[in-house]
């Protein structure tokens, strides 16, 4: 009997360089950004309907072979329903996905934690309770990144963009850093009964407040846009140096997550 191959990940991902990053063999990344559309797309991939935005198109190619095998164990599930096989108790039906990693960047609530800084997640605060990570796979993800700083993150729908709210939640919440994707990536994950786990880099350091341009910056598919920044900009112009400070935290964020995603491996260290 031949071995059974591995099971695919998806990467919940809020940011176009994230997603780039993230997918590779065995993994399949979900750009947002934001937690509605990551939770919409994610939902549609976990439900067989597909995505066709270009980011997950392309994850979708590199990983044909395990999309393939998904479609084949569905529509197996569907074909078995519609003959009315049934059992005194149902057969329960063999997952396509081995489980959702929250990966990308996060705004750090903890002064201590520097641009770069790697931190997995014990679980997520969110409005509706905590949810905790998956404890093998965070295991795993300790093996590949023992430098990385573990604790808790919190889950925002909106951006935090001054050092005095990031200053006022840390000390409500203990929380070791913020993100507007992992909550929505572990309510998915529960919701479909899939081990969950976030592996976030910090961005932008607690004691720095977040020039509101950058946000004028981000597009719908998670990338940049320059005309609005740039008239965002025009409109405040006492913001460009905040602004180029927080291109250089970027660019060191980016550095480590790209460090980060390479020690990870193959199905981001999934167990």
């Amino acid at each position: 009997m031949a071995a059974r191959q591995p099971l695919p990940v998806l990467a919940a991902c809020g940011l176009a360089f994230e997603t780039a990053l993230a997918e590779g063999p065995g993994v399949v990344a979900v750009c947002g950004p934001g937690p509605g559309r990551l939770a919409a797309r994610l939902d549609a991939l976990l439900d067989g309907r597909g995505d066709t935005r270009p980011a997950q198109r392309h994850a979708e190619r590199l990983n044909e072979d395990l999309l393939a095998r998904a479609a084949v164990q569905m529509a197996a599930q569907l074909a078995a329903q519609a003959a009315g096989e049934t059992e005194d108790r149902p057969a329960r039906a063999e997952p396509a996905w081995a489980g959702i990693l929250s990966f990308g960047c996060a705004g750090a609530l903890d002064p201590g934690l520097a641009p770069g800084t790697c931190i997995l997640a014990t679980g997520i605060q969110t409005a509706d309770g905590f949810l905790c990570a998956d404890a093998a796979w965070l295991s795993s993800l300790a093996r590949r990144l023992p430098q990385a700083v573990h604790g808790e993150l919190i889950g925002l729908d909106a951006p935090l963009l001054s050092a005095r709210d990031k200053a006022v939640l840390w000390r409500a919440s203990g929380a070791c850093a913020v993100d507007m994707e992992s909550h929505a990536a572990a309510r998915i994950a529960r919701r479909h009964g899939l081990p969950f786990a976030a592996c976030r880099v910090v961005l932008d350091p607690a004691w720095r407040s977040v020039p509101r341009s950058a946000l004028a910056g981000m597009a719908a598919d998670g990338g940049t846009r320059p005309g609005p920044l740039l008239r965002a900009l025009a409109a405040a112009p006492g913001e460009l140096g905040p602004l180029c400070v927080l291109a250089w935290d970027a660019l060191r964020a980016r550095r480590a997550l790209g460090q980060v995603r390479a020690r990870l491996g193959a199905r981001l260290a999934a167990p």
